[in-house]
């Protein structure tokens, strides 16, 4: 009679190991998402956590479907821990009560100015923005946005258009004062900014965000240094948005401390947190992740906010319906 017992003992163990290799990445991601630890290349990995938090749930079916205990026990702390971190994006929050005005506002990153002007100005034409702000905005850009008819549609302006990818923008329906442009220290993209004047609402302090991209090792230091040096909200004072490319994710440590000042992120608000901004866009096999974001003072509230393609762009725009509290 033939001894099965080695073949199965054999079978258990590579069942066991399977099961292990597939909870490790979660376990993994829990360890550096939950406490902020990110670092170097871990940065760019972070922006995936969604993606993690799914596969975190399958590692947990996988473990309880061969009944291995212990596997399964670290997949299900797991998996509660990152996908407590990532739902919540998707469930609308109560939103103040704000009886204000309602301002549409709109951000686009037009990737070296190559983004389709006309196609630009419809979006603004068509769902009626009032606000607009622009990150990698050019001279050819503006041309091409005045061409298309955005003075017509949004005549007041703060702009600061650069050849290349430095440039920033910020157009408005109504009126504009103590108009700005600052350079972010770690890789000089600017940021225009304005104080927008909504009749029948406190003046709002509007900025086009661009902090520095992490695509290498190299440039993680300058990521941190622009995050950091964004403007914190002012909860006992003026109403402030940031909004724009902020090069990181709602699972960026840097983010979410800024967005502690005082700040919400409208999309987060409304349960549309989930939404890809930046991915295969531009042809590249990135799985879409969310790195543009409007950023509200606590006290206006989000209505809706929507991402739409553009074309010529790697971005998404994005467009926030709010309300602004009364004046």
């Amino acid at each position: 009679m033939t001894d099965t017992r080695p073949a199965e003992v054999g079978r258990r163990r590579g069942g066991t190991a399977l099961c292990w290799a597939l909870v490790a990445p979660g376990l993994g991601w829990t360890v550096v998402r939950l406490p902020g630890l990110e670092r170097g290349p871990l940065v760019q990995a972070v922006a995936f956590t969604p993606y993690l938090a799914g596969w975190s749930l399958l590692a947990l079916v996988a473990a309880l479907a061969l009944r291995r205990r212990w596997p399964a026990l670290v997949a299900g702390l797991t998996a509660v821990a990152l996908v407590g971190v990532v739902a919540p994006r998707a469930l609308p929050a109560r939103q103040p009560d704000a009886g204000g005005p309602p301002v549409r506002l709109l951000t686009a990153n037009l990737l070296h100015g190559d983004a389709d002007p006309g196609e630009l100005v419809e979006l603004v034409r068509s769902h009626r923005v009032d606000v607009l702000v622009v990150q990698e905005f050019t001279p050819g850009a503006e041309a091409g946005l005045d061409r298309a008819g955005l003075g017509a549609l949004l005549p007041h302006r703060q702009l600061n258009p650069e050849v290349g990818t430095t440039g920033s923008g910020l157009y408005s329906r109504f009126p504009l004062s103590d108009p700005q442009v600052r350079r972010n220290r770690g890789f000089n993209f600017t940021q225009a900014s304005a104080t927008v004047a909504a009749p029948g609402a406190p003046p709002v302090r509007v900025e086009s965000a661009h902090p520095a991209a992490p695509w290498s090792v190299a440039v993680v230091d300058d990521w941190r240094t622009d995050l950091a040096g964004q403007p914190p909200a002012t909860p006992d004072g003026p109403l402030r948005i940031l909004a724009g490319d902020f090069n990181a994710t709602l699972d960026h440590a840097p983010l979410r401390a800024l967005l502690d000042t005082g700040y919400a992120d409208a999309a987060d608000a409304v349960g549309a947190g989930l939404s890809g901004t930046w991915g295969p866009y531009d042809g590249d096999l990135i799985p879409p992740v969310t790195i543009d974001h409007v950023l509200v003072d606590r006290r206006i509230a989000v209505r809706a906010v929507d991402v739409h393609p553009l074309p010529g762009s790697d971005h998404r725009a994005v467009l926030a319906e709010l309300r602004l509290p009364a004046g």
